[in-house]
């Protein structure tokens, strides 16, 4: 029932939906915003409703989605994953952006493969393997030429140890991915055994850009 709800919910909202790059606002959107209370862990009000857009034009609607809001600097918790279905936050925690994107806060972005830059916009969560960084997560872009060369750029979802409190302390800021979502190492494992198998992840900037290029922004 819970999904159905969900889905009712998302479906309702297409209505507000235009054909240019647009401010998300629904009633039913921000009552779910302040019922999670997301304002008090520092998740955007305008990334988590720009997310909810972006569910809509998923093939499929994963329950399972997790927002890495770039919006904020790295010194902040600032991804969030969430169960829509349950109304649950279900982890709060740092994430990293590529080295090439910026010092405590990403402000450039690419798809190019060796930028070493973060890449915006929906990915799908795909299956998990242990490589150099242990137990990681493939991750499949959704957007043509925003950052659909994760695969050859083997963007992956994985720990690190320079994603710390410690290294915050040290150095002002979090140590940089090359490009990759990487969290603390402590945190991957949990995860990315909740995420991975087709949930939705959305790294989101108030970047230009990707809101006037994105497609999943859109009706």
């Amino acid at each position: 029932m819970k999904r159905i709800a969900l889905l009712t919910l998302l479906c309702c909202s297409t209505v507000v939906l235009g054909r240019q790059p647009m401010t998300p606002r629904t009633a039913s959107w921000s009552k779910l915003y302040d019922q999670l209370r997301l304002s008090k862990v520092g998740l955007s009000r305008v990334a988590f409703e720009y997310a909810m857009v972006g569910l809509l034009n998923m093939e499929t609607r994963p329950t399972v989605i997790s927002i890495a809001d770039m919006s904020q600097p790295s010194t902040n918790k600032r991804l969030y994953v969430l169960d829509l279905a349950k109304q649950k936050l279900l982890f709060n925690t740092y994430v990293a952006h590529g080295r090439n994107s910026g010092d405590r806060l990403p402000r450039q972005f690419s798809n190019e493969i060796s930028s070493n830059q973060s890449s915006l916009g929906f990915y799908k969560t795909m299956g998990s393997y242990h490589g150099k960084h242990g137990l990681s997560l493939k991750l499949k872009g959704l957007e043509p030429g925003i950052n659909s060369n994760a695969f050859e750029r083997t963007i992956v979802f994985h720990g690190a140890d320079y994603v710390s409190e410690d290294t915050i302390r040290h150095t002002g800021r979090l140590g940089w991915s090359q490009g990759c979502p990487a969290v603390p190492n402590h945190m991957s494992t949990p995860i990315i055994k909740v995420i991975e198998g087709g949930s939705c992840l959305f790294i989101f900037s108030p970047d230009p850009r990707y809101l006037r290029q994105s497609s999943f922004l859109r009706g």
